[in-house]
């Protein structure tokens, strides 16, 4: 019953409004990113622990072999984390993404300075889209769980204090909706596995032409 694809199917019709705010935050995110130098030292400071992982999965034996494993275990792991963690009332999804689309602003940004805005489309294109139709989709829907997550544990603190007579209503939901969780945390999973071979393969492929 939990894997039945009309049900997945439903669930995610539901989170909808979610996976839309989802998607409004991390463009918002890449506009801040892009034209506030105010955040220039803490997006420095993110760029160079991408250029350090970098570094990292060039020095080692099988590049394409590191490659795939950094990203996937690094993109799965932050997804479920923001996920569950969304428990504590939205709050690290929600900055999650806001910071993730203001390293792709700001990345974008500096290379449209140096290189200009038509090697900016070559990079989209060719750099971002591959593996990046899959893995911000995934991303953005595990952070638009983890503020649904927070909704409902926000919901159920204020029925405890307010209104003990919905608690119960309160936790069957909750309890659903971790229920929920676990065939899309495979869904997005999978998905992840594939954006990495993805990038370590064909995005990397392409960049080098």
């Amino acid at each position: 019953m939990m894997f039945k694809w009309r049900t997945i199917a439903d669930h995610f019709k539901q989170m909808n409004p979610y996976i839309a705010f989802g998607f409004i935050l991390f463009f918002a995110g890449m506009i801040i990113g892009g034209t506030n130098p105010a955040f220039q030292s803490f997006l420095n400071n993110q760029m160079e622990g991408l250029e350090q992982l970098s570094n990292f999965i060039e020095q080692s034996e099988n590049p394409v072999l590191m490659s795939i494993i950094v990203i996937f275990l690094n993109n799965a792991v932050k997804s479920i984390f923001v996920m569950y963690l969304g428990a504590l009332f939205g709050i690290l999804p929600f900055f999650f993404l806001v910071v993730n689309g203001m390293v792709v602003g700001y990345l974008l940004q500096r290379v449209a300075e140096v290189h200009g805005g038509g090697y900016v489309f070559e990079l989209v294109v060719k750099g971002l889209l591959p593996h990046g139709i899959l893995e911000i989709p995934a991303i953005i829907i595990a952070c638009a769980y983890g503020m649904r997550f927070g909704v409902l544990a926000f919901k159920g603190l204020g029925s405890l204090i307010f209104a003990r007579s919905k608690t119960a209503g309160v936790g069957r939901e909750l309890e659903t909706f971790v229920i929920r969780t676990v065939p899309v945390m495979v869904i997005l999973t999978i998905s992840l596995l594939i954006a990495s071979l993805i990038e370590s393969t064909i995005t990397t492929w392409l960049l080098k032409m």
